[in-house]
């Protein structure tokens, strides 16, 4: 909801959750065996292959943003579950990358798929919400029907829902987020990822409404009349469901006034008494209502001065007889 202009987003699934429901490997998943060398050598081939990956962190120094791209070859299991240990450590952009090595190295092995909702999910959690997108929307171009295809849909409008600002800035993520919800919902309506976006879809309205609202206020300061209407007819029509109606339609009340269009006013008063008889806003529209209305009655009961009347009309002269000298 918009409470003092800024935007309460709610809570969002944790990196438990996420684990959880992609069913993910632990650390202990299957790896190459390697029983049958001795220890001294089964040690070196582990050093040799998680060198390469150490490498990552210790090549960025104090910026851990600054990842090691260059090629190394190495097996999907050790991969794969070098990234999930990064995840496990909340180490999220250095596993994102691991992620997407997996699938540069192995697109067609199992493991690609899982590494692709990984991706996505690890640049969400580090803040990179277009790199998470990419991977969430790259994930269901190559597998529409999977089973975890409402979790990619559900991460891009997770990604647009956390990038939503306050009323006073531009909205355009605001409808993004709405439409990846709203598609969510339409499409995989039974899924846990679909009751979740119901919910944010309800706050997401309400502070698109939120956004009229601010605009029809600006309006109304600068006794742009015509143009507030608008704004608050806009949120009434759109978003008549939202916490901001109530208000929307005392607003409407005092601009159709300004206007000198009482009976919409009166109309807008009554659906607002109607729908909200205990809102303060109600209350401020009926001291306007009432206050209008011993304007009109004074008005009324004005003693009117009769208009002075006209001057007659002059006369028109009359013809001078003229004498016919005798013949």
């Amino acid at each position: 909801m918009v409470k003092d202009g800024v935007f309460n987003r709610g809570s969002a699934p944790t990196d438990a959750n996420v684990r959880a429901r992609l069913a993910l490997p632990r650390a202990s998943a299957k790896k190459p065996a390697m029983h049958r060398f001795s220890r001294p050598v089964a040690l070196l081939a582990i050093v040799a292959a998680i060198a390469p990956l150490s490498a990552c962190g210790a090549l960025g120094g104090r910026n851990n943003n600054r990842i090691d791209q260059r090629y190394v070859a190495r097996d999907v299991n050790t991969l794969y579950n070098a990234g999930f240990q990064r995840v496990q450590q909340r180490n999220y952009l250095q596993a994102a990358v691991i992620f997407d090595e997996v699938e540069r190295q192995h697109p067609y092995s199992v493991w690609a798929r899982r590494a692709q909702l990984m991706s996505a999910f690890s640049y969400y959690a580090a803040g990179d919400h277009t790199k998470s997108i990419e991977s969430a929307r790259r994930f269901l171009s190559i597998h529409p029907g999977n089973r975890d295809a409402p979790y990619a849909l559900y991460l891009i409008a997770l990604n647009y829902y956390e990038q939503i600002s306050d009323v006073t800035r531009d909205q355009a993520i605001t409808r993004q987020a709405l439409d990846a919800l709203g598609e969510l919902v339409r499409r995989y309506p039974g899924t846990s990822y679909a009751d979740d976006a119901r919910l944010k879809i309800d706050l997401v309205n309400d502070h698109l409404a939120g956004k009229e609202m601010e605009i029809g206020r600006f309006y109304q300061r600068r006794n742009q009349w015509l143009a507030s209407t608008i704004r608050f007819r806009s949120v009434i029509d759109q978003y008549q469901t939202t916490s901001h109606t109530p208000e929307a339609l005392m607003r409407l009340t005092e601009s159709y006034l300004a206007l000198g269009i009482p009976d919409e006013a009166q109309r807008a008063a009554a659906v607002l008494g109607a729908n909200y008889p205990d809102s303060r806003w109600y209350q401020r529209a009926f001291e306007l209502m009432q206050r209008n209305d011993r304007r009109g009655q004074a008005a009324a009961a004005a003693p009117v001065t009769p208009p002075a009347p006209e001057p007659a009309p002059a006369e028109p002269a009359q013809p001078t007889p003229t004498t016919t000298p005798a013949s």
